[in-house]
């Protein structure tokens, strides 16, 4: 990826007032110089070195004018609204987080779900009373039922206002999730499913799912996650905005961007920030307040600052991304490991 983007000429982003058009082509030709890998189906390691560079030159782009990413992408709410996770974990410990997030004034929900069909009815059923009727609950599989398994659970648990069953087939075998997607009375969304923009063409021509859940590293970053938000549009397909586990700052803030550029998005995850993590990068914080809301960020770039004494604390190596001096060519310096290899 640096070859490419050390090779690459980027032009100054538009003017604020810019033409909508005009602002996601900007934004288009920055992920255009990033190269798909050639990696097997569903690899996530190259999307997400994508995802991440792709965010670092919009922010330093974007701060070198000092243009904020809202000015690209307008908000189309005043605040975004985050949704509570339930962990694996036994079924007490399950009720006591569902009843923490109800205090914390949270409305949205999504329970993740053990594998065993009895275990995670039981499960579902224990956390729909606890929580009653007004809260929405969401559950999610990561791949771990079959086929038979996926309707089985969705059809006993019909009865519980379950706006969601993410996942619950593994990645692959399309015609297994439109089958499920047939016979399920609970809406089907995809995650792992949906990792490049074929994986979405593919999961649309085959009618295999009723909601995409777009993660932005997922999915190969923010021009990416557009151009599947499109495609999920113009198919009648829903859309929410997931999160990665642990995710820092960074991802929190762009995360935050595009849920408030997007106002249909039906449930949006993330921003946990200090709430979860031990520590953040940022020196804003990013966490969401009391009903799982957060403010828009407004200021340069991503509407952060990144903290580089706190990632000096925590990285292993470092690599400078520059030239070489003799050739002109783009040239990885390892400059400083910690313990495993001499700096150069």
């Amino acid at each position: 990826l640096w070859p490419a983007i050390a090779a690459a000429d980027y032009s100054l982003p538009p003017a604020i007032g810019s033409l909508e058009a005009e602002n996601l082509g900007w934004l288009e030709t920055i992920a255009a110089t990033l190269p798909a890998g050639n990696l097997p189906s569903g690899t996530i390691a190259w999307t997400a070195a994508c995802a991440g560079l792709e965010l670092a030159l919009i922010d330093c782009l974007l701060t070198q004018q000092h243009l904020s990413l809202a000015s690209l992408l307008p908000p189309k709410r005043t605040t975004v609204t985050y949704s509570g996770a339930i962990t694996t974990g036994s079924l007490e410990t399950a009720l006591k987080r569902a009843k923490t997030y109800q205090l914390f004034g949270l409305t949205q929900m999504k329970v993740k779900l053990l594998g065993d069909l009895q275990a995670d009815c039981d499960r579902i059923a224990a956390i729909r009373e606890a929580v009653g009727s007004k809260v929405t609950l969401r559950m999610d599989g990561n791949g771990a039922y079959d086929l038979d398994g996926a309707i089985a659970l969705c059809r006993s648990l019909d009865s519980l206002k379950i706006d969601a069953a993410e996942q619950l087939l593994p990645r692959g075998d399309l015609s297994a999730w439109t089958a499920l997607t047939t016979a399920s009375p609970i809406a089907i969304a995809v995650d792992e499913s949906l990792v490049t923009v074929s994986d979405a063409r593919e999961l649309i021509a085959a009618q295999a799912c009723h909601c995409f859940n777009l993660r932005i590293a997922k999915c190969g970053g923010l021009v990416r996650s557009l151009e599947m938000v499109r495609m999920a549009r113009a198919a009648g397909i829903s859309l929410h905005l997931g999160c990665h586990v642990g995710e820092t700052a960074i991802l929190s803030a762009a995360g935050r961007h595009l849920a408030a550029y997007l106002d249909d998005l039906v449930f949006v995850e993330g921003s946990y920030s200090t709430l979860l993590l031990a520590e953040d990068i940022s020196q804003e914080s990013l966490h969401f307040g009391h009903g799982g809301r957060a403010n828009l960020l407004r200021r340069p770039g991503l509407g952060i600052t990144v903290q580089d004494a706190v990632l000096e604390r925590y990285a292993t190596r470092r690599i400078n991304l520059s030239h070489d001096p003799l050739t002109g060519e783009p040239a990885l310096y390892v400059s400083a490991c910690e313990d495993t290899c001499q700096g150069n």
